[in-house]
């Protein structure tokens, strides 16, 4: 698993509109990358919702928020949609982000965890949930962002 300090694994991956989108874009901006397990789960859906909710709180001029799962961008479309997401979802469908930043599962999906990449590509903090069915609430991770 990548360590804080770390620089952090670039990555291209589809958005949900399929767009390619890298990590090294955002260069300059802290960006909060917040790896789950799948679209359209129960867990998943009520954390997005929530992200979703405070999203004027998550993403400003300094700070940019990218959910990663190994679904495929158009399943990340559907769910985006269903939610009112607008914020970037990535799809991880070869599952090169998920190994490379060492959450890939043994049973092919994502573990529920979160980076915090700083604005010179470093992992300046990460959260690996114990289990995919555990989240952190978003007043943790705006506390970690401020």
């Amino acid at each position: 698993m990548i360590d804080i300090g770390s620089p952090a694994p670039d990555f291209e991956l589809k958005n949900q509109d399929g767009q390619p989108v890298k990590l090294s874009d955002y260069r300059g901006k802290r960006v909060l990358l917040a790896f789950y397990p799948f679209a359209f789960s129960s867990v998943c859906a009520d954390e997005f919702s929530c992200i979703r909710e405070d999203m004027s709180q998550f993403r400003n001029d300094t700070t940019e928020v990218l959910g990663i799962s190994v679904d495929s961008h158009y399943a990340q479309k559907a769910f985006a949609d269903s939610l009112g997401i607008t914020h970037p979802l990535l799809s991880d469908f070869g599952k090169t982000a998920t190994e490379s930043y060492g959450v890939l599962r043994p049973e092919g999906f994502s573990e529920r965890a979160y980076f915090v990449v700083d604005p010179e590509g470093t992992v300046a903090w990460k959260q690996v949930m114990p289990s995919p069915g555990e989240r952190l609430e978003n007043s943790e991770l705006l506390a970690v962002l401020k």
